[in-house]
């Protein structure tokens, strides 16, 4: 099993550790807590530079101190309550100080009353793939001939790639998750010119991954943040060295910081639908574009900075009510993009990128 630690102010204690340990088992994980001294607490808090008033939160940055002497984690879980502000300046304070001396994986995760078990879930599997898959994930070079699907939650894409070139690919909405896989993979043989049958090996990840996966008899079904990473490096070229990735997907948004081409740490957001491409896309729609469009049109935007027109609310219902209204009164389409997109961009940076910069 993958040993991970688990840095938390308390949750061991509290009536929803049981759910971390139960997705921990059935993923493989092994969830283990530091061991310290007492005496080590104010050591560890001058080592890291903060002391605050909860103890269980200087407990917290020690534990985080002690984890470095025990070469068998292989990855590390941070946790605070939601809302708490001392909680949040120490869990990424903590963040910061096991970076800058630890190559594992770290995730971090605000704990509400009631936490989704799915959202727990898709961080513990992400890490367990930077864990366990880590061999496969420094690969800087694809060979043979593959197909890649991800089943997302809007759209369905396929690429057929052979000896590290693209030479296929498609992008369609997804309906019936299968069908929509099955269709994209076909056009994108026919795009490449070759049958199914010299196919080396299909990898498919996305929401839709696990029908998909069992239906295509996937030689890979890998969780998206790993992928959307090494996509990114491969794509980009950043295979050595530090670098950010920003995906807006269908239903949810991922910040990922990358280490020499693997997710290293990651957030992900999702609680509203007005911060995800669905608002984007819907936004497109009644802009009369399509959304690989849109941002062209934003860019046309010429308005001022007094001018600016901005979206009277981050939720997606309200912020499309106030782009109907805008659009009626008469304000530019290129002005109302523009003002679609930076509510997409405000959002992530608040909820995502502020907490990472911490």
């Amino acid at each position: 099993m993958a040993k991970v630690v688990q840095i938390s102010c308390g949750t061991e204690y509290s009536g929803i550790q049981w759910i971390f340990d139960d997705i921990a088992e059935r993923l493989g994980i092994e969830l283990v807590f530091p061991e310290l001294e007492l005496s080590s607490v104010d050591a560890a808090c001058k080592a890291i530079g903060v002391k605050v008033e909860s103890p269980s939160l200087n407990m917290m940055m020690a534990r985080a101190v002690s984890m470095l002497d025990d070469p068998t984690i292989k990855g590390a879980l941070l946790l605070t309550c939601f809302k708490c502000a001392e909680g949040t300046i120490v869990r990424d304070t903590v963040r910061r100080y096991l970076h800058e001396r630890t190559d594992i994986p770290i995730i971090s995760y605000s704990n509400v009353e009631k936490p989704k078990e799915i959202e727990i879930y898709a961080r513990l599997e992400a890490l367990k793939t930077l864990i366990t898959r880590r061999a496969l994930l420094i690969r800087d070079k694809q060979e043979g001939i593959t197909i890649g699907v991800d089943s997302g939650s809007s759209t369905t894409k396929a690429v057929v790639m052979r000896d590290n070139e693209i030479i296929g690919e498609e992008w369609l909405p997804t309906t019936d998750p299968i069908k929509s896989a099955d269709d994209a993979i076909e056009a994108a043989l026919k795009g490449a010119g070759i049958p199914e049958k010299v196919v080396d090996a299909i990898g498919v990840t996305g929401h839709g991954r696990e029908l998909v996966s069992e239906h295509v008899k996937a030689a890979l079904n890998l969780e998206e943040v790993s992928v959307v990473a090494k996509g990114t490096a491969l794509l980009s070229g950043r295979l050595k060295g530090d670098a950010t990735v920003i995906d807006i997907g269908g239903m949810n948004n991922k910040l990922i910081l990358m280490r020499d081409g693997i997710a290293n740490m990651f957030n992900l957001g999702g609680i509203c639908g007005g911060a995800s491409g669905r608002f984007l896309e819907v936004a497109s729609h009644r802009l009369d574009v399509d959304i690989s469009e849109l941002g062209l049109l934003a860019m046309k935007s010429k308005a001022k900075e007094k001018e600016k027109f901005d979206l009277q609310s981050y939720c997606m219902v309200f912020g499309i009510q106030s782009l109907v209204v805008a659009l009626a009164s008469g304000i530019k389409r290129e002005d109302v993009a523009a003002a679609a997109c930076r509510s997409v961009a405000e959002q992530v940076y608040e909820n995502q990128i502020q907490e990472m910069e911490m």
